[in-house]
């Protein structure tokens, strides 16, 4: 093959071109991820708050969140100490979707292990850690960013449907935010909490009633104390009434509303009612009249105090309302007025006596012996109690008014009059002379003394040993003669039994002979008949001769003579 017959190739012509390298695909990935992260990020930002705690205790800047109903919602971003020292300041950055629940009504707190209103909590945070938890008000509310945090958790953390009551207290005693209200024993409620502006006077408590049963409060409902357990003695025995181991423990109040007051309207919200001290004041309650008196016992009044029972033949009719220690100027003495109240309406068909008012009631049970007395209610404690109690035997009184209460008369108790015997009998031993008598004791002792160690005593006694060993011999020989005479005892008792059945024989023989069915006592008895006859002849004929002695010559009178 020659050269000619080769064909020429073209010539290869070399373009330069700028290519991207596959390596620069990743940056471009990752920058656009970037990107779109933070648009994301800034797209959902929300705004800034601060949130203000007594301590930071489980908080961790960057890491701890913010919650509603285990949603994040926000994280913390820095915790600072306020310029006074007094707290701390967090900062939280929140989510575009928390910003409507950023209102001045919502309430925050930190989530951590506690136990609180009797409930343990915040134990999933020992591996997860704290964070904070907020509950938005479903109130319409204005839009906040600095809020104050709250030390422990609100009792109601979601929206349960109810009302909120208040009620007033002398004392919170033993109630705790957490404690629970019951109705027919059923827990049906929870206390909130109390205010605190009016704590001079009184305690405002909270008290939340969960629906439905928030519309049994009505406007006579009756709400009282039932916390802890109360000890109980009758005539069953000792009973004890727990409401719950949680009242217990927390604290707890109990209501109930009338029969009578199922017809009133419901109790609205943030009604006000009276907190009473246990049931039976609660109870008392019911009766809207009240008349006020007053007594002056004699004597001490220990044991009596505010609250103690009235009773009137054993059956409660009003309590003791305050028992005071005052000076009488007037007789320069010291007094100790009893206050208490009756409550009529207690007392059956008592409306018929309310025309006449209570001074005159009060003076026609007066009348008729009605005295108040201290009388024991307890004996184990010593509590006593006012018996208006009916005495047979009492003397006139008059009921008195003083400052609008009625003045009763008093007498003293049974336990007083068992007192005052007992005081003067021991007065009477006391003034017993036992100095002299000991001394004549004493002297009467030292004579028998003398006696018993006299010659006289000693001579007597010699004298009865003698007479005792005589006696002795003549017993002695007493005994040996009596024996051979003891020895014909069988024989006698032989012939004894002889003569016995002759006897017999002979009784029955004369009974024969001589008995009611004989001949001689039919004989015997004609012999008496006849004679009977012969006497009552001569008794006539004396009784003629004494009448009229010259009858033997004259006759009888009135007839012819002889």
């Amino acid at each position: 093959m020659s050269e000619s017959d080769l064909i020429p190739l073209p010539a290869a012509r070399v373009t330069r071109r700028r290519r991207i390298s596959v390596i620069w695909i990743i940056p471009a990935i990752t920058l656009l991820i970037a990107v779109w992260l933070a648009y994301q990020t800034l797209s959902q930002r929300g705004p800034l708050i601060t949130i203000t705690f007594q301590s930071a205790e489980g908080l961790t800047a960057g890491q701890s969140q913010v919650r509603f109903k285990d949603i994040p919602l926000g994280t913390v971003q820095s915790i600072t100490l306020a310029p006074d020292y007094t707290h701390v300041v967090v900062a939280a950055r929140m989510n575009r979707d928390a910003e409507r629940l950023l209102t001045d009504q919502a309430r925050f707190w930190v989530v951590k292990p506690r136990l609180f209103a009797g409930n343990l909590s915040g134990f999933e945070t020992i591996l997860s850690g704290s964070y904070i938890q907020i509950l938005p008000s479903t109130k319409p509310g204005h839009s906040a960013r600095h809020f104050a945090g709250l030390e422990d958790p609100p009792v109601l953390q979601s929206d349960i449907p109810g009302r909120t009551f208040l009620l007033k207290a002398d004392r919170v005693g033993s109630l705790n935010p957490g404690s629970p209200i019951f109705y027919r024993g059923l827990d049906v409620g929870t206390v909130l909490g109390w205010d605190l502006g009016e704590m001079a006077t009184s305690v405002t408590v909270h008290a939340f009633v969960r629906a439905p049963f928030d519309s049994y409060v009505h406007e006579d409902s009756r709400f009282w104390n039932a916390s802890g357990a109360s000890v109980s003695l009758g005539a069953s025995g000792v009973q004890l009434n727990v409401e719950s181991l949680r009242a217990v423990l927390l604290g707890g109040i109990a209501f109930e509303t009338p029969k009578e007051a199922l017809n009133t309207p419901q109790a609205s919200e943030n009604e006000v009612f009276p907190l009473y001290a246990d049931q039976d004041a609660a109870n008392s309650a019911q009766f809207r009249r009240h008349v006020s008196l007053i007594a002056y016992f004699p004597g001490s009044v220990s044991g009596l105090a505010a609250g103690a029972p009235v009773t009137m033949l054993g059956i409660r009719v009003g309590e003791v309302t305050s028992v005071d220690l005052r000076y009488n100027r007037e007789k320069n003495t010291l007094e100790v007025p009893v206050h208490f109240v009756v409550e009529p309406e207690r007392i059956a068909f008592s409306a018929e006596a309310l025309k006449r008012g209570p001074l005159a009631n009060a003076q026609i049970l007066v009348n008729h012996g009605m005295r108040a007395q201290l009388a024991t209610a307890n004996l184990l404690t010593g509590q006593q109690e006012i018996a208006l109690v009916f005495l047979p035997n009492a003397g006139p009184a008059k009921v008195t008014t003083e400052n609008g209460a009625l003045v009763v008369p008093t007498a003293p108790g049974a336990f007083s009059g068992i007192t005052q015997s007992a005081a003067t009998l021991l007065d009477k031993i006391n003034r017993m002379p036992f100095q002299e008598i000991g001394d004549n004791l004493n002297a009467t002792l030292a004579g028998l003394n003398t006696m018993a160690n006299g010659p006289a005593l000693r001579q007597s006694l010699a004298s009865l040993q003698t007479t005792l060993a005589a006696a002795k011999d003549a017993i002695q020989k007493l005994d040996e003669g009596a024996g051979p005479a003891l020895a014909q005892l069988p024989v006698i008792a032989r012939e004894l039994q002889t003569l016995l059945g002759r006897t017999t024989s002979l009784v029955g023989a004369a009974d024969q002979g001589y008995g009611p069915n004989s001949k001689f006592y039919r004989d015997l008895d004609r012999l008496l008949l006849q004679t009977n006859d012969v006497l009552q002849s001569v008794r006539a004929l004396s009784d003629l001769l004494t009448e009229q002695p010259n009858a033997l010559i004259r006759g009888r009178s009135g007839g012819a003579e002889q």
